[in-house]
């Protein structure tokens, strides 16, 4: 048997946003098939509740995602569901299960070197969600609509020859206020880990992959499956990596990459 390079204790992801366009669907699922794990954390924003209310959208592939959960933990995957805001009508559901799948309000995950972290989605941490929730929705028009643009603007990148580049991450990161409402919510995020007594915190909402110190504290942000395509992963001793599966995926030999579905153009790819 061949080892397989993505062989994982545990894996962690959210902001998958099934439900919208933006959603990278084919790309998750070639994650899905590619790598191994005992324990998969979705760690909120799976299905995008908020634009399914104003539009039905939902084509093969988002289903092929449910389904194929559903199969790994049918299969004795450990899944543990942790809803975000975006589908936050799970978390009526908290203690109970769909299927094989246990939906958790928060948890608190143990490495295998004997760490613990809290696991939690991470918009009660929000101050513009908790605040001004009408807010919230016109931000959240207002980042699709850039995603839209995003995908016009590397439609005439890739006609010129240039490569994928995330035109919303890029002013995410330039904008003033943008920059300190990142950095407000990681520290109220390691705060809370700090207050429940454990050694980090692993975390979604802010599609901002990252893994840094606050002194005491770890903090680990899985990303996204819109525009970065990043997975948190627990190596089997109890190392915890920062996968960037549109990298990853390029790396893979062309058999191994059968699994994209034709549309999905190579040069989107690039991070």
């Amino acid at each position: 048997m061949m080892h397989n390079e993505h062989r994982y204790r545990t894996v962690f992801i959210s902001d998958v946003h099934l439900g919208t366009k933006g959603c990278q669907a084919e790309l998750l699922l070639d994650f899905i098939k590619t790598a191994e794990f005992d324990t998969l954390y979705l760690v909120g924003d799976i299905i995008d509740g908020w634009k399914l209310r104003n539009g039905w959208y939902w084509p093969q592939a988002h289903n092929d995602v449910v389904q194929k959960v559903l199969r790994l933990a049918r299969k004795g995957v450990k899944v543990i569901y942790v809803p975000g805001n975006h589908d936050e009508a799970a978390r009526d559901f908290i203690g109970h299960r769909f299927g094989d799948v246990l939906v958790m309000r928060d948890a608190i995950h143990e490495t295998a070197d004997g760490r613990r972290f809290l696991v939690t989605h991470g918009d009660e941490f929000d101050g513009v969600l908790q605040h001004a929730r009408w807010l919230a929705f016109v931000g959240d028009w207002a980042y699709r609509t850039l995603l839209t643009l995003n995908t016009v603007f590397n439609r005439l990148r890739r006609r010129f020859g240039f490569g994928y580049w995330s035109l919303s991450a890029y002013l995410k990161l330039k904008v003033k206020n943008a920059v300190q409402f990142i950095e407000n919510y990681e520290e109220a995020v390691a705060d809370e880990a700090r207050r429940r007594g454990v050694d980090g915190v692993i975390c979604g909402h802010i599609h901002k992959a990252e893994i840094r110190r606050f002194d005491d504290i770890l903090y680990v942000n899985d990303g996204d499956w819109v525009e970065s395509c990043t997975a948190i992963a627990e190596r089997e001793d109890g190392e915890l990596i920062l996968l960037d599966w549109s990298r990853e995926q390029k790396r893979l030999p062309r058999p191994a990459r059968q699994g994209l579905v034709a549309g999905v153009p190579e040069a989107s790819l690039a991070a």
